[in-house]
């Protein structure tokens, strides 16, 4: 007999977003599709306002009230996650699905210290006790490149930097150890030393977990280095896709010909 087909953790079948715009729609994703295995790493690229980031939030359905899933569907692991009820939507976010926001202040709650935001993350999972997970977290915040991590954990997101903010939300999603990550401009806000701590970071994720990645980026060195497959987003479709090696390196279409010599 032979064996059935293994499911990509990630499939998104003709995926249509609108956003309201007074007494119109704007179609800011228009049927796009696309598919990642098991500890592939996914290259979105694209100018600013080509629909990457919609993509990234209808994913997590936090397409804001103004936003919408209008056609297609969002599968992680054959579940369709355009059609999931809320609760069971929750239990996803952050356990196996977690997200970097380009955005670090608006990803983070301004009411509670940064600590205890990673130490949720660590609660809902389960399994260890306070001392453990204070441990956890501490480490974590060290290993993004946050010189006082107890210093950090203890402070509100307003009396830290975008810097210090954007890395403490890459921790708290490395924390979870998802099955999927989307990562959206992950490093806009970093040093080029930070940076690499946390690429590195992201590689052992994959290496020792497997771990699945849609990386969304104008950083075409980044994608060169983390990414096996490239998709170039323009005007809400994917345009061109394949190895990044080769896409990088010799694209046919006109637009990621033209994306690539800028």
């Amino acid at each position: 007999m032979a064996a059935e087909p293994v499911l990509p953790v990630l499939a998104i079948e003709d995926l249509q977003v609108r956003y309201r715009t007074g007494d119109d729609e704007l179609l800011a994703v228009a049927g796009l599709s696309l598919a990642i295995r098991k500890g592939e790493s996914f290259g979105l690229v694209g100018e600013s306002g080509c629909g990457k980031s919609s993509v990234a939030m209808a994913i997590m359905r936090h397409l804001g009230p103004r936003g919408r899933i209008a056609g297609g569907r969002v599968l992680f692991r054959g579940t369709d996650l355009a059609g999931l009820p809320e609760a069971e939507l929750r239990r996803l976010r952050g356990k196996r699905i977690a997200m970097i926001y380009q955005d670090a202040m608006a990803a983070l709650n301004p009411s509670m210290r940064i600590g205890n935001q990673l130490a949720e993350v660590l609660q809902e999972l389960g399994g260890l006790d306070a001392p453990a997970i204070r441990a956890r977290v501490l480490a974590m915040l060290e290993s993004v490149g946050i010189a006082d991590p107890a210093g950090t954990a203890g402070r509100y997101p307003h009396q830290v930097s975008g810097g210090q903010a954007q890395r403490a939300v890459i921790a708290m999603a490395f924390l979870a150890e998802p099955d999927l990550l989307l990562l959206d401009e992950p490093t806009t806000a970093l040093d080029v030393s930070v940076e690499a701590q946390v690429m590195t970071l992201l590689e052992e994720m994959r290496s020792t977990r497997g771990t699945t990645v849609l990386f969304i980026s104008h950083n075409l060195g980044l994608v060169r280095r983390m990414c096996d497959t490239v998709g170039v987003m323009y005007a809400g479709q994917i345009v061109e896709r394949g190895p990044a090696s080769l896409i990088l390196a010799a694209a046919s279409h006109p637009y990621a010909r033209g994306l690539l010599a800028c």
